[in-house]
């Protein structure tokens, strides 16, 4: 048996409007959408409200409930008290189309000036080999399921309309991240691009965006910092600096990202410095995040598979933060990644 709650929700359009008060009967283990879909059914037909999935992954049934950007979905109406009033309203950021509809289109168009993915040239899709600690690097935020409840809560476009030219939000600064990280982008201009396009420098990292991400994709700590400390590298270091005072761009441009191992040999035989592209790089070449990474796939072992430990391999997962000279300190042959078997391999272990 349900009980009755007391709701008030937005009623209006572009013009103006007003909250409206309703008693609805709300069972055990209903959503806020469930409420919605109730006053739908029985006292307001007209009301407008976007869904789709009603399960978390679409983003569609973005709103305000008692204040806070949230999912109308996946907000259970156990988190509230039964003698509480839930306050349902649009998006404040976005203009209001009808009721709890807005016009998102904002976001859409600033995904379209959004540089797009770009391969190494004479790459082929098929042909695309990433070491799994590149997935990994940027895979927390191909989560985003683009509800722009962080788009919504951002102070920037939230509080001064007139930054929304000149600022494209969260939800692009982790598209922006997420391809400079990327191995095979052949783009090198992510950090320029996202300070003079995308008003990096307007976020002051309140975090604001990550307390209200569904997928709880860490959104400040993960995507903009790193990417303002890249900016920062890039633009302001000393170093870097003085690096374009003393050599010239082309001598910046054309220096392989492994040069420190360029004699080494790889297992094939091939040179290790020939499996990197020949692009620019971008002013901090070799770093990590840096464009330049292998653009053939590794070699692959007579039983037709990769090898099991990054130790062995020839090619990297990413370049060493510790400088392109570094390599592992013992020799290939006396790594031992398999078990092993019983009294064959004993001294042999203890000897490592």
């Amino acid at each position: 048996m349900g009980t009755k709650r007391h709701f008030r929700v937005w009623r209006g359009d572009q013009s103006g409007g007003e909250i409206q008060d309703f008693d609805v009967e709300v069972n055990d283990g209903e959503v806020v959408l469930d409420i919605i879909h109730r006053l739908q059914a029985t006292q307001t037909p007209d009301l407008a409200c976007r869904w789709n999935c009603k399960a978390g992954k679409c983003g569609s049934c973005s709103m305000e409930i008692n204040g806070m950007p949230k999912l109308s979905c996946m907000t259970r109406m156990s988190t509230f008290e039964e003698d509480e009033t839930v306050t349902i309203t649009p998006l404040r950021t976005f203009p209001v189309i009808r009721d709890l509809v807005t016009d998102v289109s904002y976001n859409y168009e600033k995904a379209r000036t959004t540089p797009a993915f770009a391969p190494p040239p004479g790459l082929k899709p098929g042909e695309y080999r990433m070491q799994q600690v590149d997935v990994e690097r940027s895979q927390e935020f191909r989560k985003c399921i683009e509800c722009f409840l962080c788009q919504n809560t951002c102070h920037v476009v939230r509080d001064h309309e007139d930054n929304k030219p000149a600022f494209s939000g969260p939800r692009f600064f982790i598209r922006a991240a997420e391809l400079d990280m990327h191995p095979l982008d052949a783009r090198t201009d992510r950090k320029d691009y996202a300070r003079d396009h995308q008003g990096l420098g307007y976020c002051n990292i309140t975090k604001c965006c990550t307390e209200v991400c569904p997928e709880h994709i860490k959104i400040t700590d993960n995507a903009i910092i790193p990417m303002k400390e890249r900016v920062v590298d890039n633009k302001y270091d000393p170093l870097v600096w003085l690096g374009r005072k003393i050599f010239r761009r082309d001598q910046l441009e054309g220096q392989p990202a492994h040069a420190g191992m360029a004699s080494a040999n790889t297992a094939d035989g091939g040179n290790l410095a020939q499996s990197y592209t020949e692009g620019s790089t971008g002013d901090a070449a070799g770093t990590p995040f840096s464009s330049r990474r292998p653009s053939v796939a590794p070699a692959l072992g007579p039983d037709g598979r990769l090898d099991v430990a990054e130790l062995l391999s020839h090619q990297s997962g990413g370049p060493s933060p510790f400088g392109d000279d570094q390599t592992f300190p013992l020799p290939p042959e006396r790594v031992v990644y398999n078990h092993p078997s019983p009294g064959k391999d004993e001294d042999e272990h203890k000897a490592l």
